[in-house]
């Protein structure tokens, strides 16, 4: 028999799982953050995150790196294997999800990890190669801990759980540096606007948790800044106070940004739960005013208080941020489910009808992700693989890509170092630069097996510049994709004998 306890793991496994391997990988962030995986499994290096065998990347921390490599490590070189850790995070957040509801909405803990594992967004964020499921599930872990060392039941160790909440956070730092401790402030807040005698603020920074997050958190930080010059003022600068206040990378920086790309997220991506969430909000206006005004009203509502706290505060900061993405949200979602599960028991145990409705909505999800794998994009580094191995002569070794958006994905699924140049001569910082390297670096390496892309619009810059160095670009075939793929002539090959 089908208990709910056994529904829900097999639902959520269903979800995590299905058609996991039935897309490419998608440039340029899926490339990205498997390209650098690569890098580090190949190379043995498994400190410096490198872009390509001569560059570093340093955007972000290594932790999502280590879980790429190892799972392709293990598993091989397949679309699958690179989203694997993401929906292992998945699946994970759902059990937190469940494990954090039990505490502050008993009763409720089923119909929460229901809720967040059929919520639109963290079906697809599963599915999609990033930072954000992995830090979704490492901060919902630190947040666990607090909640058990808040209201976990008499006799509970508090101290372990403490050591639960740092270890999550020292996870979260490594995941995506500082954005991974925005939800410590909500802890600090909650705890100083209302105040428990289990768990006082002092008792938070228990010492031997604390160094423990320390060492796991930044010795990582402490290695690279001391051997790579430059590297604080690329962190502090770029990292953090460009996203914050500067440009945030043209990523929706627009003062009116945060309505364009939160509120369809808040909306759409909570479906099909989203009226449940309207209804949990309504009381919303009224209740911040009362908590505000009122220690009594928050220690006596403690645990919605804190619910609210997780998604607002965030969110407040996320919309004041001049660099904005759907995805940011993603930890947001638990809070949501379970806020959503305190509106009421769901009405699916009350008729199998409303079990079919859930499963219709699961089944339309998953044919999305079907649909999703076949919807023909120029960002599809398969399709991309496809056509340059009908198109190479020969066996291809590295694919340098001129004046172009980088096609990192082209290194899981040809097999080969990818390599993004300028025509122009390049002088930039390499910790800021886009490219690894121009093009008269380029041609002088002689390496053999390149082959070269670029804009139809730009093929007559390269093919002049290529000449002035001495060097003779054939193209291969018809363009792809409004692309030219095409390979090089060195000046001391035989005529017509192109290089590769």
């Amino acid at each position: 028999m089908l208990t709910r306890k056994r529904f829900l793991v097999a639902l959520a496994v269903l979800l995590a799982f299905a058609a996991i391997g039935a897309r490419a990988l998608w440039d340029p962030d899926e490339g990205r953050y498997t390209n650098v995986a690569l890098h580090m499994l190949e190379s043995g290096d498994w400190i410096h995150p490198m872009r390509s065998d001569e560059v570093a990347h340093w955007t972000k921390p290594p932790l999502t790196y280590w879980a790429i490599a190892a799972s392709v490590g293990v598993f091989g070189y397949e679309p699958w294997a690179a989203r694997l850790p993401g929906a292992l995070a998945f699946l994970a957040t759902t059990w937190l999800t469940f494990r954090i509801a039990r505490r502050l909405v008993p009763g409720g803990e089923r119909s929460a990890a229901i809720i967040f594992a059929t919520m639109a967004l963290p079906l697809i964020a599963a599915h999609w190669v990033s930072t954000d499921f992995l830090l979704t599930a490492v901060v919902t872990l630190a947040l666990w801990g607090f909640v058990e060392a808040r209201w976990g039941p008499p006799g509970t160790s508090r101290r372990a759980w403490v050591f639960v909440m740092w270890l999550g956070f020292a996870l979260a730092f490594m995941t995506k540096g500082p954005p991974g401790l925005l939800y410590l402030p909500v802890l600090l807040l909650f705890l100083v606007a209302a105040p428990g005698e289990d768990l006082p603020v002092r008792r938070v920074f228990w010492p031997p948790a604390v160094f423990a997050f320390l060492a796991l958190g930044l010795t990582w930080y402490v290695v690279v800044l001391i051997q790579t010059p430059g590297l604080w003022d690329y962190f502090v600068g770029s990292e953090v106070v460009d996203r914050i206040a500067g440009s945030g990378f043209g990523r929706n920086s627009e003062w009116y940004g945060w309505l364009k790309v939160y509120l369809p997220v808040l909306v759409i991506g909570t479906l099909p739960w989203t009226g449940r969430m309207w209804r949990a909000t309504r009381r919303l206006g009224a209740d911040v005013p009362r908590w505000l005004r009122s220690p009594e009203a928050r220690r006596a509502e403690d645990r919605r208080w804190f619910l609210w706290l997780w998604v607002l505060v965030p969110l407040a900061v996320f919309c004041v941020a001049h660099s904005r993405l759907p995805l940011y949200l993603l930890p947001l979602f638990p809070a949501l489910a379970i806020l959503a599960a305190a509106a009421g028991p769901l009405v699916l145990a009350d008729g199998r009808r409303h079990w079919l409705w859930l499963g219709a909505w699961v089944a339309v999800m998953i044919a999305l992700r079907l649909a999703w794998a076949a919807w023909p994009t120029d960002k599809d580094a398969g399709r991309w693989a496809d056509a340059i191995r009908e198109r190479a002569p020969g066996a291809v070794t590295e694919v340098v890509l001129v004046d172009h958006p980088p096609l990192y994905g082209l290194h899981l699924h040809l097999g080969v170092n990818v390599e993004v140049v300028s025509i122009q001569p390049q002088s930039a910082d390499p910790l800021q630069s886009r490219y690894d390297h121009d093009l008269a670096e380029e041609l002088a390496e002689d390496e053999p097996g390149r082959v070269f892309v670029t804009r139809v619009r730009r093929w007559d810059a390269l093919v002049a510049q290529a000449q002035a160095l001495g060097f003779r670009m054939t193209p291969l075939g018809a363009p792809f994709e409004e692309r030219i793929i095409a390979v090089v002539e060195q000046p001391s090959a035989e005529p017509g004998a192109p290089r590769l």
